[in-house]
C-alpha cells in the first residue's frame, strides 16, 4: 500500500473530523454536507462578510484549443467560492496551476502563500486556481483573509475533484498546460517558492 507523503493529510480523516466538529454526522439531520455553497452572493454562509477570493469570471474566457487536450482535467463543474456562474474544469484555460486545499490541513496553510506569490509574479500569463475541499465556508473565508489569498477559488464540498484524480491526500497541486492537458500532478511536502517555480518551469515552460 502506497504511503502518504510526510505532512500530507488524508481526506477521509479530515472530513470525518470536520463533520464531527460541526455536528453534521450522518445521523445529525443536517440538510447540506459540510462546506455546502451559499447561493450566489459570494458571502460565506452566516458570516455576513464577503469572500477574500477573486471571482472566477476570467478562468474560462479564452477560446478552446483547436486540438483536444491529451489528458484534460476531469469533466466536473464546481461552484465559484464567490458565487456567480459555476466553472466547468474542462473549460479552464491554461496554463493554470490548481491547488487543492483545506483550512484544517497544516501543509496547506504552509504552502498557500507561495501560490499567491506565484500568481503575483505571472499576471496575465498564468492562472492560479484554488479548490476548497470539504471545508466550511466560514473557515475557508477566514483562512483566505488571514493569508491574504486573492486568486480565484472553487468550492468542492463533496470532494469530487480528488476522487476523480484518484488522490486521497492534501495538499495536491495539478499543473495544466496551455492546451488544457494535465502536465503534472504533485502530491508531496509543502511547496515553497523555489520548488513551485521549478515545477512551473519544468512542466509549463514559464520562467
Amino acid at each position: 500500500m502506497r504511503r502518504a507523503p510526510r505532512g500530507a493529510v488524508r481526506l477521509g480523516r479530515l472530513a470525518g473530523a470536520l463533520l464531527l466538529i460541526a455536528g453534521c454526522g450522518p445521523l445529525a439531520g443536517c440538510g447540506n454536507p459540510a462546506g455546502s455553497t451559499a447561493a450566489g452572493n459570494g458571502v460565506g454562509a452566516g458570516s455576513g462578510a464577503p469572500s477574500p477570493f477573486a471571482d472566477c469570471a476570467a478562468l474560462t474566457g479564452a477560446p478552446l484549443p483547436a486540438e483536444p487536450a491529451a489528458r484534460p482535467l476531469p469533466d466536473l463543474t464546481l461552484p465559484c467560492f464567490t458565487g456567480g456562474r459555476p466553472v466547468r474544469l474542462r473549460e479552464v484555460r491554461g496554463p493554470v496551476v490548481v491547488n487543492l486545499w483545506q483550512s484544517a490541513c497544516a501543509p496547506c496553510r504552509e504552502e498557500l502563500p507561495a501560490f499567491q506569490r506565484l500568481a503575483d509574479r505571472f499576471p496575465g500569463q498564468l492562472h492560479v486556481l484554488g479548490v476548497v475541499i470539504r471545508d466550511s465556508r466560514e473557515a475557508a473565508r477566514s483562512f483566505g483573509e488571514d493569508l491574504r489569498i486573492g486568486f480565484p477559488n472553487l468550492d468542492d464540498p463533496e470532494m469530487r475533484l480528488p476522487a476523480a484524480l484518484g488522490r486521497t491526500v492534501l495538499p495536491l497541486t495539478v499543473l495544466v498546460d496551455a492546451g488544457g492537458s494535465v502536465a503534472h500532478v504533485y502530491a508531496g511536502p509543502a511547496l515553497d517558492d523555489d520548488r513551485l517555480d521549478r515545477l512551473v518551469r519544468a512542466h509549463l515552460g514559464l520562467e
